[in-house]
């Protein structure tokens, strides 16, 4: 049997001394980066195990940060928390913590998922994700002072940011979308959302419209409100192409209602008659730049998801710490994050 590796052996490899190891893999912000960093290459190569139990005894933390896996979907825009969760886990992993995922079917099963991993596993801090008006999940941890942070704004609090948070700023997206179709030429310029009363939602719509006021564009009557499918969006599409006065283009609230706005205007005798169409090809703009967007030439908005998860990361670290100054601001006594997608062009836009 191989024998055992030790701290000690990982101290001497890294030419570092024990205490330092030990910094690295408890308290990781106090180390270095250069210094961490080759600590790590030490514990990797070496194939070092961190006897969990001993840690947590000694340090009262079990260094693990909860985080909810979501359901696949239709495929499409369920990868982009797939994405998320990548990048948390790496940015866990470089802070000296592990992700544990576990499923929860609404808020009330994911309030008794905490209950259940708090007893068993005793996570540090919690990662949200899909906040929503109303959200009870906030208000439970908020009352057990237990650390956490969402990946997604507050929704309709009215006292200002409860808690952490990190977002992507959807209305500065849709804004920057409108403007492209704008300066290619488009004047009746759709929108194909979600029901009113998703913050997301809302937000992104909130986006579109303001631009085209700002260009001297009515929206009444361009946007069309349905359920985040492909087949959703390709009969939205066809509401406002097919119209008495089309939309020679749309921005989408995601990718999957991009693609089936795409579906209608390439088939045949689907889209507005010809006579409506003068100008410039009807363009789709979708949302989230999901592997299927870059598959079939989607125009899309990008999320910076890399960054999200490291600011979760970061703020969550900053928390457990114990210094909760907000990052940038000043009088708000919680730190947040709001950061800015990027406009992909391709064929279709």
């Amino acid at each position: 049997m191989p024998e055992k590796v030790t701290i000690a052996d990982v101290a001497r490899h890294a030419g570092v001394s024990r205490q330092t190891v030990s910094n690295v893999l408890n308290t990781p912000e106090v180390v270095r980066e250069e210094t961490r960093r080759r600590v790590l290459d030490a514990v990797e190569e070496l194939g070092y195990r961190v006897n969990q139990a001993a840690r947590q005894m000694r340090t009262g933390r079990s260094r693990l940060i909860a985080t909810r896996i979501e359901p696949d979907r239709d495929g499409i825009n369920g990868s982009v928390l797939d994405r998320f969760l990548h990048g948390l886990t790496e940015s866990a992993a470089r802070a000296g913590y592990r992700v544990l995922l576990y499923t929860a079917d609404d808020d009330t099963a994911e309030i008794a998922t905490f209950a259940d991993l708090l007893g068993a596993y005793e996570p540090d801090a919690f990662v949200l994700t899909g906040t929503h008006h109303g959200d009870i999940r906030t208000s439970w941890l908020l009352d057990r002072g237990m650390p956490f942070v969402t990946f997604g704004r507050p929704w309709g609090v009215p006292d200002g940011t409860p808690h952490a948070w990190v977002d992507v700023d959807g209305a500065a997206g849709t804004a920057a979308a409108t403007r492209h179709l704008l300066d290619a030429g488009h004047r009746r310029i759709g929108f194909l959302g979600w029901p009113a009363g998703s913050g997301v939602g809302d937000d992104r719509r909130e986006g579109w419209a303001r631009t085209l006021r700002a260009a001297g564009v009515d929206p009444a009557g361009l946007d069309r409100a349905t359920s985040d499918g492909v087949d959703d969006g390709e009969a939205a599409a066809r509401e406002l192409l097919e119209s008495d006065d089309p939309a020679t283009a749309l921005v989408c609230v995601s990718d999957s209602l991009a693609l089936g706005a795409l579906h209608t205007v390439r088939s045949p005798g689907a889209a507005a008659p010809a006579e409506h169409r003068a100008g410039p090809p009807v363009a789709v703009i979708g949302f989230d730049d999901t592997p299927v967007a870059k598959a079939v030439g989607i125009t899309s908005l990008s999320q910076p998801l890399a960054e999200a998860a490291a600011s979760c990361v970061t703020l969550l670290t900053r928390l457990l710490d114990g210094d909760s100054r907000p990052s940038g601001s000043s009088g708000d006594p919680h730190p947040h994050v709001l950061l800015q997608p990027s406009l992909v062009v391709r064929r279709s836009g």
